[in-house]
């Protein structure tokens, strides 16, 4: 066949028409293919109301319901709140922002993202221990974090009960020392705990961690404007709503400010690895600066939402708000004993308790079995199974602190004091600053620009600011407190 004649063959012309098409076909979906390179293996939210969901659950737990209220009650209130949300603002946003984006542009394990990153921008192979950082404090965190949440599931089935009808602070106190003091009933509570965030995480980004938060969320909040709308009829709401948002600055001191810039950074879950592995499951198109703000807000949002119900009805039954740790298991229960229709709302509340650690719970794991399945070929059903089962030894720990273990110290702290102090004081103020370091210090300009897509220069102006030099400062006075090196007064 001579060459001008090439073109009149069917079976080249077909071949033609072909590559017309495929080029066009390139044209139209080469973005989306390489967008499509950039998902994450495990899949991704299929929404960005769902990511917001999401990392919501991870951030609202137990530190808002059981610990923002007492610390409040012991740093008198309102000014605290303040300073609080000043330090949401300065410390807790801008280091979401780049543990968000960090995962976004890594879509991998903590691990791995750490490693890939720092490949891409020409830096040291060492970074990739910030996420073993990370994925070693979620799992720590969560192992005392099981059975605290533990207690919470007793509570339930104990306010059904009525047992705290009536009850006295003796009786409220005896009831609570019965449970810590068994190693029997902790482990019982724990091992189904453990079992409920190991049924979600197994079952993946959408069939598991999705899908709880769609119900898991709503639900909690639900609840809370019940229990708000309850406290609302006990007679103190308005002393309980002043106390919180009313600031009296001499109640205030160096060592307040400092619990509430601690407090402001460990509440959104930053520096475990969860905000960073739930930030690799989110689309190209979502802004990460609108969704971290919406995160920090609604966090904030069911904390302050907690002491509008705790205070009224602290203050209604004539009971101290700033009674410690003890406040939601032996002060609150004493409240509903005493109140109409007490063990409904005990009920109510304790369920609320029991969902918040639950959203939680399920983002402190989900990072090291994402290392599993990436690193090591596990099924997500066997990586879940693995890492909840050396979860749930490690808790043994902990219950066994409270009772046969108790005067077993080390360095004056028993094996639970040990790990809150190890990971709460110092894995996760460490990890917080070095993420702001590598986002502002170690990626390049360019890198984090193209994630975080800001539309008005002045907003990412803003933000390299802040995390560049006010967090990095901010983070490392709370971290040189916890450490013992900064005298509270």
């Amino acid at each position: 066949m001579r060459l001008r004649d090439l073109g009149k063959s069917p079976t080249i012309a077909r071949c033609w028409e072909f590559q017309v098409w495929y080029v066009y076909w390139l044209e139209q979906h080469g973005e989306s293919m390489a967008e499509e390179r950039r998902v994450s293996i495990h899949g991704q939210w299929s929404s960005r109301w769902i990511f917001i969901l999401a990392a919501t659950g991870s951030a609202v737990g137990l530190g808002n319901i059981w610990k923002f209220p007492y610390i409040t009650g012991e740093n008198g209130g309102g000014a605290f709140v303040l300073v609080y949300l000043a330090c949401i603002a300065v410390i807790g946003i801008p280091i979401m922002m780049a543990e968000v984006m960090i995962g976004r542009r890594g879509r991998q394990s903590p691990i791995n993202t750490m490693r890939t990153l720092a490949k891409e921008e020409g830096r040291h192979p060492l970074w990739q221990y910030l996420g073993w950082s990370g994925v070693l404090a979620g799992f720590l965190i969560l192992s005392y974090y099981s059975v605290i949440a533990g207690w919470a599931l007793a509570y339930v089935f104990r306010a059904a009960s009525g047992i705290f009808h009536g009850a006295s602070a003796d009786d409220v106190g005896g009831i609570f020392t019965e449970l810590v003091s068994s190693p029997e009933r902790l482990l019982a509570w724990h091992t189904l705990f453990m079992v409920m965030t190991m049924i979600v995480v197994s079952r993946g980004v959408r069939g598991g961690l999705e899908q709880a938060v769609r119900y898991l969320m709503p639900l909690l909040f639900i609840l809370l404007v019940v229990l708000v709308g309850y406290a609302m009829s006990t007679g103190a709401f308005l002393e309980g709503v002043k106390f919180l948002f009313a600031p009296d600055f001499s109640k205030i001191n160096a060592a307040g400010i400092l619990i509430a810039m601690g407090h402001a950074f460990f509440t959104l879950s930053l520096g475990m690895g969860a905000i960073m592995v739930y930030g690799s499951y989110i689309p190209e198109n979502v802004s990460i600066a609108q969704t971290s703000v919406i995160i920090a807000l609604a966090d904030t949002a069911v904390a302050l939402m907690a002491g509008m119900v705790i205070f009224p009805i602290v203050f209604a039954n004539g009971l101290q708000p700033g009674s410690g740790p003890g406040l939601i298991f032996q002060t609150l229960p004493l409240a509903f004993g005493q109140m109409p229709a007490g063990s409904f709302f005990g009920v109510l509340f304790f369920v609320l308790l029991v969902f918040a650690a639950w959203s939680s719970a399920i983002s402190l794991i989900e990072p090291a079995v994402a290392w599993l399945v990436e690193n090591h070929g596990f099924t997500r059903v066997a990586a879940s199974v693995w890492c909840g089962l050396a979860t749930w030894l490690m808790g043994l720990g902990t219950i066994f602190s409270f009772n046969i273990w108790s005067e077993i110290k080390l360095f004056g702290l028993t094996f639970f004091d040990l790990l809150d102090f190890l990971t709460a004081n110092i894995m996760l103020p460490a990890g917080g600053l070095f993420i702001a370091i590598f986002a502002a210090w170690i990626m390049s300009k360019k890198s984090s620009q193209d994630e975080l897509a800001m539309t008005v220069p002045i907003t990412y102006s803003l933000w390299r600011f802040l995390v560049r030099f006010v967090t990095p400062v901010a983070v490392i006075v709370v971290f040189l407190n916890a450490v013992g090196v900064i005298g509270s007064d």
